[in-house]
């Protein structure tokens, strides 16, 4: 037999120096005085970008930026679990063996007796493993939707609260009705930038936001591919119009960056 230690052996070893670098870089008696500072909310924004830098290496198939933006994602969580512990509240090793726990309890085809002989079976039993674990009440769907609005993106929630209440009836009769409902909508949101307070413009703002989220349901479209897809035209386009001026773009007027903005669109569409 090989002497040669185990990958798990080997992950163990990496993991282990990372909490005794991270357990430093928050020592009161010469660690970082950023990390020192840090809060589990100031963190927040912190993950939701190492989440999504990994979701980005991931789809570009980057194998290296992948290993490491997937490092950059697990020091937050040994960094949000090492303030913890220095509050009292949990620990690292309590992280790991409660989703070990979870992960046994909502596969009892795998590791007790029931079975499910496909995905869907699979995801079946997790949802209501799920469901009688938080104490949901699976008749009721708002409480299942307002976890979405809670957890997920808020365009993600969207089509998730939008999808999820069509299929149980609560629906237009046809995409007309849809598109009235946005016209409805533009016209209040219009109305409350010119007459109302802020907060009734940003609650107008989401109602037209929701129902275009809406109309992509109705043709079958992705709205966040979509907006994917407006970002890289656009930072395509920015980059031309950038390349083609030779001074600062502040130095150009509204009219002349158009004409550059014209001329890059027909160049890209080449």
């Amino acid at each position: 037999m090989s002497d040669r230690p185990s990958p798990s052996s080997n992950a163990l070893t990496a993991l282990e120096q990372l909490i005794q670098v991270v357990a430093q870089l928050r020592d009161p008696q010469g660690g970082c005085p950023w990390d020192l500072e840090q809060t589990p909310e100031s963190l927040i924004p912190y993950m939701i970008e190492e989440a999504y830098e990994s979701v980005d290496a991931i789809r570009r198939g980057d194998s290296e930026h992948i290993s490491e933006e997937l490092g950059d994602l697990l020091l937050q969580v040994v960094l949000q679990a090492q303030i913890a512990q220095e509050a009292g509240d949990f620990s690292l090793a309590e992280v790991a063996q409660g989703i070990t726990d979870k992960l046994i309890r909502r596969h009892p085809h795998v590791f007790g007796d029931a079975q499910a002989n496909s995905p869907d079976e699979v995801r079946q039993t997790w949802q209501a493993i799920k469901a009688a674990e938080k104490g949901e009440d699976e008749s009721r769907l708002s409480s299942k939707l307002a976890r979405y609005a809670r957890t997920l993106p808020p365009l993600k929630a969207s089509q998730k609260i939008s999808k999820k209440a069509a299929a149980v009836g609560f629906e237009w009769d046809k995409v007309e009705d849809v598109w009235q409902k946005f016209e409805e909508e533009l016209g209040e949101f219009q109305e409350a930038i010119t007459q109302e307070s802020r907060q009734r413009q940003e609650e107008e703002l989401g109602d037209l936001l929701f129902v275009l989220v809406n109309l992509a349901r109705w043709y079958d479209l992705d709205p966040e591919a979509a907006l994917e897809g407006t970002h890289e035209r656009f930072l395509a386009r920015f980059s031309q119009v950038e390349a083609a001026c030779d001074r600062p773009l502040s130095d150009y007027s509204a009219e002349e960056l158009e004409a550059f903005w014209q001329v890059a669109k027909q160049k890209l569409a080449l």
